[in-house]
């Protein structure tokens, strides 16, 4: 079980959850409940993990993060409008390192106490006990009185942004390839120019997979898999009844002396196979 935590520069005011794992995925669905509750922030300030910093290979040129060079998170802090600022060191950013300190202490004995021990458990505390007596007690007055915070609106949809995005180029039958599936466009949606075009396609976090084809997104559907017919097998016909070597008779009665001599001329040039010791030699008449 991991802890995921976020506070306000300006205020001090901390939001956290408990989460299974330190994956990309909770980490949005983190960020996903501040946005719904907060607002989107400015800015955030985070560490060099591999979660926001994509691993470069040795001597690699430091560039802006890009379309080639950016985790899902830094996609997602970008699409958001929100700016990522690494952390060169742990003091750096020493503000919530210290209220994980705090919390190590404060936040194991509160859950044991309560009993929790079940991730559920474990963030029902969280958000009505723990949290709100820590904001109650530490939170302070801004500077400024107005809230850097901005909403979402109407263009910005976060189970979109916060998702898996890829790019994928639709198949001739109209299908994605998607983790080792071929996932299916639906017929109503199909339109000219779609065969081979390059379309965004989003794992969202309820494990739907969407495609954006124009201004619209619409659900894929796995294909199933059709079995194979049992062909009958391809290859030679039988073979017909062949005569053990020198058992064959096609060869009596033939005698050059027999033929007439426009027979005789094309008997001599006509290419000859003698049996030699098992293997077949072709030659050619004088």
């Amino acid at each position: 079980m991991y802890l995921i935590a976020l506070i306000d520069d300006a205020t001090s005011t901390l939001f956290a959850r408990f989460v299974a794992a330190d994956s990309t995925e909770h980490h949005m669905r983190v960020l996903w409940a501040y946005v719904e509750r907060y607002g989107r922030p400015q800015a955030v300030y985070t560490d060099k993990a591999s979660l926001f910093q994509p691993t470069l290979a040795p001597g690699w040129k430091d560039e802006e993060p890009g379309p080639k060079t950016e985790t899902q998170m830094g996609r997602a802090f970008r699409e958001l409008g929100i700016e990522w600022i690494a952390a060169h060191s742990p003091q750096a950013k020493g503000r919530i390192e210290r209220s994980f300190g705090t919390m190590q202490d404060r936040l194991v004995k509160g859950l044991r106490r309560a009993g929790a021990s079940t991730l559920e458990e474990a963030n029902r505390h969280l958000e009505a006990e723990f949290l709100p007596e820590w904001n109650g007690r530490f939170v302070v007055k801004a500077a400024s009185e107005v809230d850097a915070h901005r909403p979402l609106g109407d263009v910005l949809s976060l189970e979109s942004l916060l998702s898996h995005v890829e790019t994928r180029k639709a198949m001739n039958d109209y299908t994605i390839a998607w983790a080792g599936q071929r996932w299916q466009i639906p017929k109503e949606k199909v339109r000219a120019g779609l065969r081979g075009s390059t379309m965004r396609i989003e794992a969202r976090l309820d494990g739907r997979l969407m495609a954006r084809i124009g201004e619209e997104f619409v659900e894929l559907n796995v294909c199933e898999r059709a079995e194979k017919a049992l062909l009958p097998k391809r290859g030679w016909p039988a073979r017909k009844h062949v005569p053990a070597p020198g058992t064959s008779r096609w060869m009596d009665g033939f005698s050059v002396r027999n033929l007439s001599k426009e027979q005789e001329a094309v008997a001599l040039i006509r290419p000859v196979v003698v049996a030699v010791r098992g293997k077949s030699l072709r030659q050619q008449g004088p």
